[in-house]
């Protein structure tokens, strides 16, 4: 870890970067490609990064970008290429078959942790500053041309003095709180249900993932690794984990997965379980002065439709982009136009998101009608050449 020499002198760096996620990460790393210097300040220890359970679905440019960038060498010994996807209603699973209908894009599964882990490995091989477990981290002067951050690190002050910060410090971070709420306008919706996440250590049972629609509430099979299931149950957004037994995940998923085919999930010891509320957010513009934002610090969206970790990755490419075309050029236009880039393709990701959820959960206030129509929907989709193609866009990036 980097240790600032003289915890009284300002630590002087060319853009300061708040979260070592994904995003923060990878934005360090592109940076450092083009010869840009950057600081990375992480609030919360480096177990606690790498252990997270999040995504796992790469689109296709996601991957790209990390094998142009170097980072790739264990993403492609280790993860699982699919070039389709299940949906499974009314007691049949239909396959969509997305390389075929978008020229070859597929998505690959590998875990964010493990992406964290390829990028933590890749800063520390450049020597330059990463600091984890940050204490009182804040900001200041960000509308200034020498925009500050301040932090402690195992008891010692560090004041940090860029040209510019990058807040990629997530949904609860302090970059986007840090800008006056008028110059905000925030766009959200909270949906009336959440997921039950599991890990189970149990091989894959199916190829691909398995999106499942049923009279009881949505369900996904996922997995991680050729030897790890990752599971999903639609439940209530403030379910306690705790009223989920093993054997009444493994029932309620036996149910929701039931088609014509026989097919089941393959089950074994559940190793992790929680329950995540949905919620659709977005927050622009997604600069303040000399702030950018980027991934979970400026937009969420519901993991049906897998846009998060690959939504923040497009940001930070972008934002690298603009910052190494300034220190090019002495201009700032690209800088100028981040946030419009950003935000239309967060927008198309939150459309085909909430399509997404909205298609194939069960709402309570739902009656008959509404219950047909989805089953229409679903018909319809998985008939049409027209409507799978644009899933599959959407779905492959």
């Amino acid at each position: 870890m980097y240790r600032s020499p003289d915890s009284m002198t300002p630590v002087r760096t060319q853009v300061a970067i708040i979260g070592a996620g994904p995003a923060g990460l990878m934005l360090g790393h592109l940076l450092h490609g083009h010869g840009i210097d950057s600081v990375i300040v992480e609030n919360r220890s480096r177990d606690h990064v790498i252990e997270r359970v999040r995504a796992g679905v790469l689109e296709q440019g996601t991957v790209d970008l990390m094998r142009s960038a170097g980072v790739a060498a264990r993403l492609d010994r280790e993860s699982l290429r699919h070039e389709g996807i299940h949906l499974a209603f009314g007691g049949r699973r239909h396959r969509v078959d997305m390389a075929g209908l978008t020229g070859g894009r597929g998505i690959t599964i590998y875990g964010q942790n493990e992406v964290v882990k390829d990028l933590i490995d890749a800063r520390v091989a450049t020597g330059r500053p990463l600091y984890f477990s940050a204490a009182g981290v804040r900001t200041a002067a960000q509308s200034s041309n020498t925009p500050t951050v301040d932090f402690s690190d195992d008891g010692r002050d560090v004041h940090v003095v860029s040209d510019f910060i990058a807040g990629c410090d997530g949904f609860h971070g302090i970059c986007r709180p840090s800008i006056p709420a008028s110059h905000l306008q925030i766009f959200e919706r909270e949906y009336p249900f959440g997921w039950l996440g599991i890990l189970a250590e149990a091989p894959p049972s199916s190829d691909e993932l398995v999106y499942s629609r049923h009279e009881r509430g949505f369900a996904l099979f996922s997995m991680r690794s050729h030897r790890i299931t990752r599971l999903y149950l639609q439940c209530a957004p403030d379910e306690s984990p705790e009223n989920w037994s093993d054997d009444r995940i493994w029932s309620e998923l036996r149910q929701r997965f039931q088609t014509d085919d026989g097919w089941q999930p393959a089950e074994g010891p559940i190793l992790q379980k929680g329950v995540t509320g949905m919620r659709s957010f977005v927050a622009s513009p997604m600069r303040y002065g000399r702030m950018f934002l980027a991934g979970d610090a400026a937009h969420i969206v519901p993991p049906t439709g897998a846009k998060g970790l690959n939504l923040a990755i497009s940001d930070v490419r972008r934002l690298a982009d603009a910052f190494a075309h300034h220190y090019a050029t002495g201009t700032t236009t690209w800088l100028d136009r981040y946030s419009d880039d950003a935000l239309a393709r967060v927008w198309r990701a939150q459309r085909f998101s909430y399509w997404m959820t909205s298609m194939l959960h069960k709402v309570d206030t739902d009656n008959a009608f509404d219950d047909r129509r989805r089953l229409a929907e679903l018909e319809y989709l998985v008939s049409s050449t027209a409507a799978m193609t644009s899933l599959a866009e959407n779905y492959v990036g």
